[in-house]
């Protein structure tokens, strides 16, 4: 079944807490330890269950192009030409016969491999050394011992039931064959994998999906059987033979690797998790970062409408990180949103350097009109940042708030050596932007005679000839000269 996530609705779902029922993705727990399938709910603290890649699986059946792709991968298909080509040219003699059974037990070992690959999340083939390096050639032994085992059943059905019970037993063993191989693949227990029990519940938790997949395979049986006749009844026997077993091989990879995706489409149903594994090879790429995780709570208090909560939980972070401009974003926009007036008179040094920094006028322009709501007169008391502030909104087009800032500023601040810079910014406002010439040849005037080792009094002269012919004041010329 597929769950969406409770915060971020079209978002598969990747973990679920048992005791608040939410789902939740990985944008709501970067700090989820995907590797190890741990994570503490957000809410509640308590453990909760992985759901993998349970949720985004695309169905079996819009995959059937890539089933038939998949064995044309370059390690199935060595494993495919070493298995089929090398008995033909093997002596025909005992060592040829040994050859063959080892090559076969191989080719079997790899197709039962790419089930539990697949299951795991692989959706590319395991590597050539899966069928003839390591352990699990015992598979094919399980599997003739399954067979044996469901033939004994057939064969005590029909002497405790007669024709009839041997017929509905058959009948079922036939049904039930692909789901005893899935269950043989990832269990590895012939009992498992013969238990009628075991077998209905996995049929029953798939669902109609299961009659569906039995349906293509038993045309892939089809198709692969009357492959082999044509290659057999058309071509020569020296081509024939490696034709027939290379088609045989190929559809079997097909089947195997259909009966492993669907474990892996229907794992939350089955009681496993795994992921989509990339080439990468590293399901746990969250970086788990505490402010990631932070992030994620501010984000699903905000939708569960957590305000004050949102509010308190930034406020103890800039506690702890005074200057950090998101976090100061975050504050702005939450104190802004809820119209906080003695909250953002409470913080504004440091919100009105954020909106300076990023050259937001507007918000600024915003942000001095409630603050002189609260305390007509609002004067700030850092020079430099206001200066800063009164030139973002210069460049907003905000001349008065500006002039605002700059109001008196040679009494406030007498010693400062932004003074130069904030009296050239007030008469541009006042010449660029209001057209008050006089006004803004005033203050340009008082820059010539008191910042005189100021670097701008060097071009007072040039901006006062601009004022008197009322032309707009241009700002300082930009000068590559090197210093010596």
């Amino acid at each position: 079944m597929k769950h969406d996530c409770h915060y971020h609705p079209g978002d598969p779902a990747k973990w679920h807490c048992g005791e608040c029922q939410m789902h939740y993705c990985n944008r709501c727990m970067p700090d989820a330890d995907t590797r190890h399938r741990r994570a503490l709910c957000p809410r509640c603290s308590k453990a909760m269950r992985y759901l993998g890649a349970a949720t985004e699986v695309v169905p079996f059946w819009h995959r059937i192009g890539a089933f038939f792709r998949y064995p044309f991968h370059t390690d199935p298909l060595m494993v495919i030409a070493i298995c089929t080509l090398v008995p033909i040219i093997a002596p025909a003699n005992i060592i040829g016969l040994v050859i063959w059974l080892v090559l076969a037990l191989a080719l079997f070992k790899y197709t039962y491999a790419v089930i539990s690959h697949t299951a795991e999340g692989h959706l590319k083939p395991p590597p050539v050394s899966v069928a003839f390096t390591g352990s699990g050639f015992d598979i094919v032994i399980l599997q003739l011992l399954v067979f044996v085992l469901m033939g004994g059943l057939v064969a005590a059905a029909a002497m405790i039931g007669g024709p009839i019970l041997m017929m509905l037993a058959l009948a079922f063993a036939i049904l039930a064959l692909p789901a005893s191989i899935m269950v043989l693949a990832m269990e590895r227990s012939v009992g498992a994998a013969v238990n009628p029990m075991n077998l209905a519940v996995l049929i029953s938790r798939i669902g109609t999906p299961y009659f569906l997949l039995y349906g293509y395979l038993i045309l892939l049986t089809l198709a692969s059987g009357a492959a082999q006749d044509f290659a057999v009844d058309h071509f020569p026997m020296w081509v024939a033979q490696p034709l027939a077993g290379f088609l045989n091989s190929t559809f079997t990879l097909i089947l195997f690797h259909m009966l492993g995706y669907l474990l892996f489409q229907y794992q939350e149903e089955l009681g496993f998790a795994s992921d989509i594994q990339g080439e990468e090879g590293d399901a746990d790429q969250q970086n788990r970062d505490r402010s990631t995780r932070f992030d994620a709570d501010l984000d699903m208090n905000l939708k569960d409408g957590n305000y004050d909560r949102v509010q308190s939980m930034l406020i103890e972070s800039l506690k702890k990180d005074r200057d950090n401009p998101k976090r100061i974003g975050q504050l702005y926009q939450i104190l802004t949103a809820r119209q906080a007036t003695t909250e953002l008179y409470r913080y504004h040094p440091r919100l009105m350097a954020w909106l300076a920094q990023r050259h937001d006028g507007d918000g600024l322009n915003q942000l001095m009109q409630t603050l002189q709501a609260a305390e007509p007169g609002f004067q700030l008391d850092d020079p430099e940042l206001a200066v800063q502030c009164a030139s973002a909104l210069y460049h907003r087009g905000h001349f008065k708030p500006a002039l605002r800032l700059l109001q008196d500023f040679h009494k406030r601040f007498p010693d400062s050596d932004q003074l130069a810079p904030a009296y050239l910014l007030a008469a541009q406002a006042l010449a660029n932007g209001l057209q008050q010439w006089e006004k803004a040849s005033a203050f340009l005037a008082f820059i010539k005679k008191r910042c005189v080792t100021h670097p701008l009094h060097g071009q007072i002269d040039t901006w006062l000839d601009q004022a008197r012919n009322q032309q707009p004041l241009k700002g300082p010329k930009a000068s590559f000269e090197v210093p010596e």
